[in-house]
């Protein structure tokens, strides 16, 4: 039982979208709201770089609006071939593949990415979007990787 635990916590951490790296920060206004622009890599595709924004709310922001614990659901993405494309065991089914995840409040909704595997077009589809555990968002945007 004691090795069961060190085992969940390793296959969780496996299975969970990497991180990015903040390559950017706009101020957009006085009150220090920010948009905010993260790279990543695709885990599962080599040669494949996307960079996702999104906005920060300041502190102030949070404390005028009286909505402490959450970020807008706005969001943007571009990706990139920057090598090689080398596919490896992707999902290639229609509902696709989250490859990034990002806290956009404190439990119900998350900033996320899904890649979609279009095999009659030949392309990989970036999906950026908000996940709400209450309520679906409309907010989206796309980017497509043609591949060789």
């Amino acid at each position: 039982m004691k090795h069961l635990i060190p085992a969940l916590a390793t296959a969780f951490c496996l299975a969970t979208p990497l991180a990015a790296e903040e390559v950017g920060k706009v101020g957009v206004d006085w009150v220090g709201n920010d948009i905010l622009i993260d790279a990543f890599a695709d885990p599962k595709v080599a040669g494949v770089t996307c960079h996702v924004a999104y906005f920060d709310r300041s502190v102030l922001d949070r404390l005028s609006n009286g909505n402490w614990f959450e970020d807008p659901s706005y969001s943007a993405i571009d990706c990139t071939q920057t090598g090689p494309i080398t596919l490896g065991d992707i999902d290639r089914g229609k509902d696709g593949e989250t490859v990034f995840s990002e806290r956009q409040s404190l439990i119900l909704k998350s900033l996320r990415v899904t890649r979609v595997y279009d095999a009659k077009n030949n392309a990989l589809i970036y999906l950026a979007h908000a996940s709400e555990v209450t309520q679906g968002s409309g907010k989206m945007s796309i980017s497509v990787i043609p591949l060789p």
